[in-house]
């Protein structure tokens, strides 16, 4: 299966770009927003399974496991702007 990944498309132009790119091996899920809409929670499933070589999240030599990344933007705006 190699990376997972998060498309984001526009529905005004069609347009398709990719948001995010996962650890090896793993299945990204659960997308959800803060109230706010300036967070956005995503779940990193099943890194590493099957002996595919991922340390993630805490790297190193550290045995992988699922986990919930947080992600805001830079400037502080809501991902709905």
């Amino acid at each position: 299966m190699g990376n997972n990944q998060m498309l984001c498309s526009d529905p005004n132009t069609g347009e398709i770009r990719r948001f995010m790119t996962g650890p090896i091996a793993c299945e990204i899920t659960g997308l959800c927003f803060s109230e706010d809409n300036k967070t956005l929670f995503v779940g990193i499933q099943h890194p590493g399974e099957e002996m595919a070589p991922s340390h993630f999240p805490a790297g190193g030599d550290s045995k992988p496991r699922s986990s919930i990344m947080m992600i805001h933007r830079e400037n502080g705006k809501s991902f709905a702007e």
